[in-house]
Protein backbone atom coordinates (compact mmCIF):
# COMPACT_ATOMS: atom_id res chain seq x y z
CA UNK A 1 0.00 0.00 0.00
CA UNK A 2 0.97 4.13 -0.58
CA UNK A 3 2.15 4.83 2.95
CA UNK A 4 2.51 8.40 3.78
CA UNK A 5 5.17 8.91 6.38
CA UNK A 6 6.05 12.18 8.31
CA UNK A 7 9.68 13.14 8.33
CA UNK A 8 8.84 16.84 9.29
CA UNK A 9 8.10 15.79 12.64
CA UNK A 10 11.63 15.36 14.02
CA UNK A 11 12.92 18.77 11.89
CA UNK A 12 9.46 20.17 13.42
CA UNK A 13 10.40 19.17 16.84
CA UNK A 14 13.71 20.29 16.84
CA UNK A 15 12.97 23.63 15.36
CA UNK A 16 10.54 24.30 17.88
CA UNK A 17 13.04 23.54 20.96
CA UNK A 18 15.33 26.39 19.31
CA UNK A 19 12.56 29.22 19.79
CA UNK A 20 11.73 29.56 23.31
CA UNK A 21 10.86 27.20 25.94
CA UNK A 22 7.32 26.64 25.04
CA UNK A 23 7.32 26.21 21.62
CA UNK A 24 8.17 22.72 20.97
CA UNK A 25 7.15 21.29 24.29
CA UNK A 26 4.32 19.81 23.45
CA UNK A 27 5.42 18.18 19.55
CA UNK A 28 3.37 18.33 16.97
CA UNK A 29 -0.62 18.32 16.36
CA UNK A 30 -1.67 15.11 16.44
CA UNK A 31 -3.59 14.40 13.11
CA UNK A 32 -6.41 11.90 12.75
CA UNK A 33 -6.29 8.47 11.09
CA UNK A 34 -8.30 7.63 8.18
CA UNK A 35 -12.22 7.42 8.30
CA UNK A 36 -11.97 7.07 12.11
CA UNK A 37 -9.13 4.64 12.42
CA UNK A 38 -6.64 5.01 14.92
CA UNK A 39 -3.04 7.10 13.69
CA UNK A 40 -0.59 4.86 15.14
CA UNK A 41 3.03 6.85 14.85
CA UNK A 42 6.12 4.97 14.89
CA UNK A 43 9.93 6.14 14.45
CA UNK A 44 11.55 4.72 11.85
CA UNK A 45 14.91 5.03 9.79
CA UNK A 46 15.45 5.42 5.98
CA UNK A 47 11.86 3.96 5.45
CA UNK A 48 12.38 3.48 1.62
CA UNK A 49 15.45 1.12 1.92
CA UNK A 50 14.67 -0.58 5.46
CA UNK A 51 11.86 -3.19 4.00
CA UNK A 52 11.07 -5.00 7.25
CA UNK A 53 9.62 -2.09 8.63
CA UNK A 54 6.84 -1.34 5.63
CA UNK A 55 6.89 -5.74 5.47
CA UNK A 56 5.45 -5.61 9.20
CA UNK A 57 3.31 -2.26 9.19
CA UNK A 58 1.77 -3.92 5.89
CA UNK A 59 1.12 -6.90 7.79
CA UNK A 60 -0.44 -5.39 10.89
CA UNK A 61 -2.88 -3.03 8.81
CA UNK A 62 -3.86 -6.06 7.65
CA UNK A 63 -5.04 -8.24 10.34
CA UNK A 64 -5.65 -4.85 12.17
CA UNK A 65 -8.11 -2.99 9.72
CA UNK A 66 -8.87 -0.30 12.56
CA UNK A 67 -5.25 0.90 12.64
CA UNK A 68 -3.48 3.34 10.44
CA UNK A 69 0.47 3.32 11.11
CA UNK A 70 2.33 6.40 9.95
CA UNK A 71 6.04 6.25 10.14
CA UNK A 72 7.97 8.91 11.08
CA UNK A 73 11.50 8.73 8.84
CA UNK A 74 14.69 9.80 10.16
CA UNK A 75 17.49 9.41 7.99
CA UNK A 76 19.69 7.00 9.53
CA UNK A 77 22.77 8.90 10.32
CA UNK A 78 20.56 11.44 12.83
CA UNK A 79 18.68 8.71 14.05
CA UNK A 80 19.73 8.84 17.84
CA UNK A 81 20.49 12.00 17.99
CA UNK A 82 17.10 12.92 16.51
CA UNK A 83 15.28 10.75 18.61
CA UNK A 84 16.61 12.44 21.63
CA UNK A 85 15.33 15.80 20.65
CA UNK A 86 12.14 14.21 20.11
CA UNK A 87 11.87 13.19 23.50
CA UNK A 88 13.25 15.95 25.06
CA UNK A 89 11.00 17.91 23.59
CA UNK A 90 7.46 16.11 24.64
CA UNK A 91 7.16 14.33 21.25
CA UNK A 92 4.37 12.18 20.98
CA UNK A 93 4.89 9.42 18.83
CA UNK A 94 3.49 6.47 19.78
CA UNK A 95 6.32 3.81 19.16
CA UNK A 96 10.24 4.33 18.94
CA UNK A 97 12.37 2.08 17.49
CA UNK A 98 15.63 1.35 19.38
CA UNK A 99 18.80 0.62 16.70
CA UNK A 100 20.59 -0.20 19.74
CA UNK A 101 21.10 -0.94 23.36
CA UNK A 102 23.11 1.79 23.95
CA UNK A 103 20.70 4.65 23.05
CA UNK A 104 17.63 2.09 24.91
CA UNK A 105 19.68 2.39 27.83
CA UNK A 106 19.75 6.05 27.79
CA UNK A 107 16.09 6.51 27.50
CA UNK A 108 15.15 4.11 29.56
CA UNK A 109 16.55 5.58 32.10
CA UNK A 110 15.82 9.20 31.66
CA UNK A 111 12.48 8.13 32.30
CA UNK A 112 11.20 8.30 28.46
CA UNK A 113 10.06 5.03 27.69
CA UNK A 114 6.88 3.16 29.08
CA UNK A 115 7.26 0.01 31.01
CA UNK A 116 6.16 -3.42 29.06
CA UNK A 117 6.48 -6.32 31.38
CA UNK A 118 3.44 -7.21 30.31
CA UNK A 119 4.14 -7.30 26.23
CA UNK A 120 7.04 -8.71 27.11
CA UNK A 121 4.82 -12.04 29.10
CA UNK A 122 2.33 -12.01 26.85
CA UNK A 123 4.60 -12.77 23.83
CA UNK A 124 7.06 -15.35 26.53
CA UNK A 125 10.60 -14.08 27.72
CA UNK A 126 11.98 -17.83 26.89
CA UNK A 127 11.09 -16.97 23.32
CA UNK A 128 12.87 -13.77 22.11
CA UNK A 129 16.76 -13.79 21.52
CA UNK A 130 18.17 -10.83 22.63
CA UNK A 131 15.61 -9.83 25.67
CA UNK A 132 17.94 -9.81 28.23
CA UNK A 133 19.69 -6.56 26.82
CA UNK A 134 16.25 -4.43 27.75
CA UNK A 135 16.16 -6.12 31.30
CA UNK A 136 16.71 -2.86 33.17
CA UNK A 137 16.26 -3.59 37.05
CA UNK A 138 13.69 -6.67 36.41
CA UNK A 139 11.40 -4.01 33.81
CA UNK A 140 11.49 -3.81 29.94
CA UNK A 141 10.77 -0.96 28.33
CA UNK A 142 11.50 -2.18 24.65
CA UNK A 143 10.66 -5.44 23.25
CA UNK A 144 13.31 -6.73 20.56
CA UNK A 145 11.27 -7.97 17.32
CA UNK A 146 14.56 -8.69 15.04
CA UNK A 147 18.33 -10.36 16.60
CA UNK A 148 21.19 -10.07 14.21
CA UNK A 149 24.10 -11.91 14.93
CA UNK A 150 27.19 -12.26 13.27
CA UNK A 151 28.77 -15.49 10.79
CA UNK A 152 30.69 -16.35 8.10
CA UNK A 153 29.59 -15.43 4.59
CA UNK A 154 31.38 -17.73 2.18
CA UNK A 155 31.63 -18.34 -1.70
CA UNK A 156 31.21 -21.76 -2.88
CA UNK A 157 32.77 -21.58 -5.88
CA UNK A 158 36.03 -20.14 -4.72
CA UNK A 159 36.99 -22.70 -2.03
CA UNK A 160 35.67 -25.65 -4.66
CA UNK A 161 38.02 -24.07 -6.64
CA UNK A 162 41.20 -24.02 -3.94
CA UNK A 163 39.89 -28.18 -2.81
CA UNK A 164 38.20 -26.91 -0.17
CA UNK A 165 34.56 -28.55 0.59
CA UNK A 166 33.69 -25.99 3.16
CA UNK A 167 34.68 -23.80 5.97
CA UNK A 168 33.20 -25.53 9.03
CA UNK A 169 34.21 -25.29 12.60
CA UNK A 170 37.10 -23.65 11.97
CA UNK A 171 39.24 -22.01 15.16
CA UNK A 172 40.98 -18.20 14.02
CA UNK A 173 44.08 -19.65 13.52
CA UNK A 174 42.58 -22.29 10.97
CA UNK A 175 40.82 -19.93 9.37
CA UNK A 176 43.48 -17.90 8.99
CA UNK A 177 45.43 -20.78 7.12
CA UNK A 178 42.79 -20.64 4.92
CA UNK A 179 42.37 -17.33 4.02
CA UNK A 180 45.70 -17.28 2.39
CA UNK A 181 45.33 -20.01 0.81
CA UNK A 182 42.12 -18.84 -1.14
CA UNK A 183 43.98 -15.66 -1.73
CA UNK A 184 44.99 -15.57 -5.83
CA UNK A 185 46.22 -13.20 -7.66
CA UNK A 186 46.08 -13.83 -11.65
CA UNK A 187 45.70 -11.22 -15.21
CA UNK A 188 45.86 -8.17 -12.43
CA UNK A 189 42.69 -9.30 -10.44
CA UNK A 190 43.25 -9.77 -6.91
CA UNK A 191 40.67 -12.37 -4.96
CA UNK A 192 41.02 -11.76 -1.23
CA UNK A 193 40.90 -14.82 1.06
CA UNK A 194 38.86 -12.97 3.63
CA UNK A 195 37.56 -9.53 3.81
CA UNK A 196 37.32 -7.91 7.26
CA UNK A 197 35.09 -4.61 7.71
CA UNK A 198 37.03 -1.54 9.32
CA UNK A 199 34.53 -1.68 12.14
CA UNK A 200 35.75 -2.03 15.56
CA UNK A 201 33.58 -4.71 16.60
CA UNK A 202 35.10 -7.53 13.83
CA UNK A 203 37.81 -7.19 16.54
CA UNK A 204 36.95 -6.26 19.88
CA UNK A 205 33.16 -7.61 20.07
CA UNK A 206 34.44 -10.89 18.80
CA UNK A 207 37.46 -11.18 21.29
CA UNK A 208 34.85 -9.76 23.81
CA UNK A 209 32.08 -12.47 23.05
CA UNK A 210 34.88 -15.72 23.15
CA UNK A 211 36.86 -14.26 25.96
CA UNK A 212 33.25 -13.97 28.17
CA UNK A 213 34.78 -10.41 28.85
CA UNK A 214 33.32 -6.77 29.41
CA UNK A 215 34.24 -3.86 26.52
CA UNK A 216 33.57 -1.47 29.54
CA UNK A 217 36.07 -2.66 31.74
CA UNK A 218 39.11 -0.79 30.84
CA UNK A 219 41.15 -3.80 31.02
CA UNK A 220 41.25 -4.87 27.43
CA UNK A 221 44.44 -7.81 27.20
CA UNK A 222 41.85 -10.30 25.66
CA UNK A 223 41.88 -7.87 22.34
CA UNK A 224 45.47 -9.02 21.76
CA UNK A 225 44.95 -12.18 20.57
CA UNK A 226 42.07 -10.77 17.61
CA UNK A 227 44.32 -7.89 17.00
CA UNK A 228 47.19 -10.26 16.24
CA UNK A 229 45.15 -12.40 14.08
CA UNK A 230 43.68 -9.27 11.88
CA UNK A 231 47.14 -7.83 11.73
CA UNK A 232 48.37 -11.26 10.48
CA UNK A 233 45.63 -11.72 7.50
CA UNK A 234 46.22 -7.64 6.31
CA UNK A 235 49.86 -8.14 6.87
CA UNK A 236 50.33 -11.41 4.29
CA UNK A 237 47.65 -9.40 1.72
CA UNK A 238 44.91 -12.41 2.19
CA UNK A 239 42.63 -9.20 3.39
CA UNK A 240 42.48 -5.64 1.77
CA UNK A 241 44.06 -3.66 4.24
CA UNK A 242 43.01 -1.11 6.55
CA UNK A 243 43.89 2.07 5.68
CA UNK A 244 42.57 1.15 2.11
CA UNK A 245 39.50 0.09 3.02
CA UNK A 246 38.50 2.85 5.50
CA UNK A 247 39.68 6.13 2.47
CA UNK A 248 38.45 3.89 -0.20
CA UNK A 249 35.42 3.63 1.88
CA UNK A 250 35.08 -0.13 0.52
CA UNK A 251 31.80 -1.21 0.99
CA UNK A 252 31.44 -5.11 2.09
CA UNK A 253 28.77 -5.94 -0.16
CA UNK A 254 30.51 -4.83 -3.21
CA UNK A 255 33.61 -7.18 -1.97
CA UNK A 256 31.63 -10.57 -1.46
CA UNK A 257 29.03 -9.88 -4.84
CA UNK A 258 31.92 -9.30 -6.89
CA UNK A 259 33.65 -12.24 -5.66
CA UNK A 260 36.83 -9.86 -4.66
CA UNK A 261 36.79 -12.18 -0.91
CA UNK A 262 35.80 -15.82 -0.95
CA UNK A 263 35.48 -15.35 2.99
CA UNK A 264 33.54 -12.34 5.14
CA UNK A 265 32.67 -12.31 8.82
CA UNK A 266 29.19 -10.14 9.15
CA UNK A 267 26.08 -10.07 10.34
CA UNK A 268 22.80 -11.66 9.41
CA UNK A 269 21.13 -8.17 8.46
CA UNK A 270 23.36 -8.75 5.07
CA UNK A 271 21.35 -11.69 4.37
CA UNK A 272 18.57 -10.17 2.76
CA UNK A 273 20.98 -7.75 0.74
CA UNK A 274 22.73 -10.89 -0.72
CA UNK A 275 19.59 -11.78 -1.62
CA UNK A 276 18.23 -8.97 -3.29
CA UNK A 277 21.36 -8.83 -5.05
CA UNK A 278 20.94 -12.21 -6.66
CA UNK A 279 17.55 -11.56 -7.32
CA UNK A 280 18.38 -8.42 -9.23
CA UNK A 281 21.16 -10.02 -11.35
CA UNK A 282 23.82 -8.11 -9.52
CA UNK A 283 25.77 -10.90 -8.14
CA UNK A 284 26.03 -14.68 -9.04
CA UNK A 285 28.13 -15.50 -6.33
CA UNK A 286 27.26 -18.70 -5.17
CA UNK A 287 27.19 -18.57 -1.41
CA UNK A 288 26.48 -20.13 1.89
CA UNK A 289 26.81 -19.73 5.69
CA UNK A 290 29.04 -20.98 8.11
CA UNK A 291 29.57 -20.34 11.99
CA UNK A 292 32.05 -17.86 13.27
CA UNK A 293 35.67 -18.94 13.81
CA UNK A 294 36.58 -19.83 17.20
CA UNK A 295 38.95 -19.31 19.61
CA UNK A 296 38.27 -22.92 21.11
CA UNK A 297 38.06 -25.80 19.75
CA UNK A 298 35.40 -27.65 22.13
CA UNK A 299 32.94 -27.51 19.35
CA UNK A 300 31.02 -24.47 21.14
CA UNK A 301 30.05 -21.84 18.87
CA UNK A 302 29.80 -18.19 20.09
CA UNK A 303 28.90 -15.46 18.36
CA UNK A 304 28.22 -11.60 18.99
CA UNK A 305 25.11 -9.98 17.53
CA UNK A 306 22.59 -7.13 18.65
CA UNK A 307 18.58 -7.14 19.14
CA UNK A 308 16.58 -4.20 17.55
CA UNK A 309 13.30 -3.47 19.58
CA UNK A 310 10.16 -1.26 19.84
CA UNK A 311 9.48 0.57 22.92
CA UNK A 312 6.64 2.94 23.41
CA UNK A 313 7.24 7.12 24.32
CA UNK A 314 6.08 7.81 27.71
CA UNK A 315 4.32 10.72 26.08
CA UNK A 316 2.57 8.33 23.38
CA UNK A 317 -0.59 9.32 22.25
CA UNK A 318 -2.16 6.03 21.73
CA UNK A 319 -0.30 3.79 24.50
CA UNK A 320 -2.55 1.20 24.73
CA UNK A 321 -2.68 0.46 20.79
CA UNK A 322 1.26 0.88 20.54
CA UNK A 323 1.68 -2.06 23.12
CA UNK A 324 -0.77 -3.91 21.37
CA UNK A 325 1.21 -3.64 18.19
CA UNK A 326 4.67 -4.14 19.93
CA UNK A 327 3.24 -7.04 21.19
CA UNK A 328 2.17 -8.40 17.55
CA UNK A 329 5.43 -7.48 16.27
CA UNK A 330 7.64 -9.53 18.70
CA UNK A 331 5.88 -12.25 18.54
CA UNK A 332 5.17 -15.08 15.89
CA UNK A 333 2.75 -13.19 13.02
CA UNK A 334 5.74 -10.29 12.98
CA UNK A 335 8.72 -12.79 13.22
CA UNK A 336 6.51 -14.34 9.75
CA UNK A 337 5.93 -11.01 8.21
CA UNK A 338 10.33 -9.86 8.21
CA UNK A 339 11.24 -13.69 7.99
CA UNK A 340 9.91 -13.30 4.50
CA UNK A 341 12.23 -10.84 3.59
CA UNK A 342 15.11 -12.44 4.95
CA UNK A 343 15.66 -10.51 7.90
CA UNK A 344 16.02 -12.33 10.81
CA UNK A 345 13.51 -12.21 13.68
CA UNK A 346 14.17 -11.91 17.49
CA UNK A 347 11.58 -15.07 18.13
CA UNK A 348 13.29 -17.94 17.00
CA UNK A 349 11.60 -22.09 16.98
CA UNK A 350 12.11 -24.36 14.25
CA UNK A 351 8.67 -23.50 12.93
CA UNK A 352 10.55 -19.87 12.30
CA UNK A 353 13.55 -20.72 10.83
CA UNK A 354 12.17 -23.43 8.81
CA UNK A 355 10.29 -20.25 6.91
CA UNK A 356 13.54 -18.72 7.01
CA UNK A 357 15.61 -21.53 4.77
CA UNK A 358 12.90 -21.65 2.70
CA UNK A 359 13.43 -18.59 0.89
CA UNK A 360 14.26 -18.19 -2.72
CA UNK A 361 17.73 -17.84 -3.16
CA UNK A 362 18.85 -19.07 0.59
CA UNK A 363 21.21 -21.52 0.87
CA UNK A 364 19.85 -24.89 2.39
CA UNK A 365 23.09 -27.21 3.10
CA UNK A 366 23.09 -28.45 6.59
CA UNK A 367 26.14 -26.09 7.12
CA UNK A 368 24.18 -23.33 6.98
CA UNK A 369 21.52 -24.33 8.91
CA UNK A 370 24.37 -24.58 12.01
CA UNK A 371 25.52 -21.42 11.13
CA UNK A 372 21.99 -20.02 12.15
CA UNK A 373 22.47 -21.63 15.72
CA UNK A 374 25.00 -20.56 17.98
CA UNK A 375 25.21 -21.75 21.35
CA UNK A 376 25.73 -18.70 22.40
CA UNK A 377 25.19 -14.85 20.96
CA UNK A 378 26.85 -12.23 23.09
CA UNK A 379 26.03 -8.79 22.84
CA UNK A 380 27.61 -6.45 20.72
CA UNK A 381 28.24 -4.00 23.56
CA UNK A 382 27.01 -3.88 27.32
CA UNK A 383 24.37 -2.03 28.37
CA UNK A 384 25.32 0.79 30.37
CA UNK A 385 25.54 4.26 31.01
CA UNK A 386 29.27 4.41 30.09
CA UNK A 387 29.17 2.21 27.10
CA UNK A 388 28.48 5.47 24.47
CA UNK A 389 31.81 7.21 25.68
CA UNK A 390 33.85 4.15 25.98
CA UNK A 391 32.72 3.06 22.25
CA UNK A 392 34.32 6.55 20.93
CA UNK A 393 37.48 5.64 22.69
CA UNK A 394 37.41 1.85 21.30
CA UNK A 395 36.83 3.01 17.81
CA UNK A 396 39.65 5.95 17.94
CA UNK A 397 41.97 3.22 19.29
CA UNK A 398 41.18 0.95 16.98
CA UNK A 399 41.63 2.97 14.19
CA UNK A 400 45.19 3.73 15.08
CA UNK A 401 46.13 -0.04 15.67
CA UNK A 402 44.86 -0.89 12.53
CA UNK A 403 47.00 1.75 10.44
CA UNK A 404 50.12 0.27 12.51
CA UNK A 405 50.55 3.82 14.17
CA UNK A 406 50.28 2.11 17.74
CA UNK A 407 51.79 -1.37 18.28
CA UNK A 408 48.78 -4.10 19.72
CA UNK A 409 50.65 -3.65 23.06
CA UNK A 410 50.61 0.15 22.97
CA UNK A 411 47.04 0.63 21.30
CA UNK A 412 45.53 -1.90 24.02
CA UNK A 413 47.53 -0.07 27.00
CA UNK A 414 46.33 3.45 25.42
CA UNK A 415 42.97 1.37 25.57
CA UNK A 416 42.59 0.82 28.87
CA UNK A 417 44.35 3.86 30.09
CA UNK A 418 42.03 6.20 28.40
CA UNK A 419 38.95 4.15 29.84
CA UNK A 420 39.23 4.62 32.86
CA UNK A 421 40.66 7.99 33.49
CA UNK A 422 37.54 9.41 31.14
CA UNK A 423 35.02 7.05 31.20
CA UNK A 424 35.93 4.91 34.64
CA UNK A 425 36.92 7.94 36.51
CA UNK A 426 39.99 5.70 37.59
Amino acid sequence: MKRTTLAAIALAVTAGLGLSGCAGAAGPAEPQGQEGKTRLTVSVWNYEGTPEFKALFDSYEAANPDIDIEPVDILADDYPQKVTTMLAGGDTTDVLTMKNVIDYARYANNGQLQEINGVVDSVGKDNLAGLDAFDIGGKYYAAPYRQDFWLLYYNKDLLKAAGVENPADLTWDEYTALAKKLTTEANGKKVYGTYHHIWRSVVQAIAAAQDDADQNSGDYGFFEDQYNTALDLQKSGATLDFGTAKSQKTSYRTMFETGQAAMMPMGTWYIAGILQAKKDGKSTVDWGLAPMPQKNDDGKVTTFGSPTAFAVNKNAAHSDAAKKFIEWAAGEEGAKAISKIGVVPALQNDAITAEYFKLAGMPTDELSKKAFTPDKVALEMPVSDKSAATDKILNQEHDLVMVGERSVADGVAEMGKRVKSEVLGK
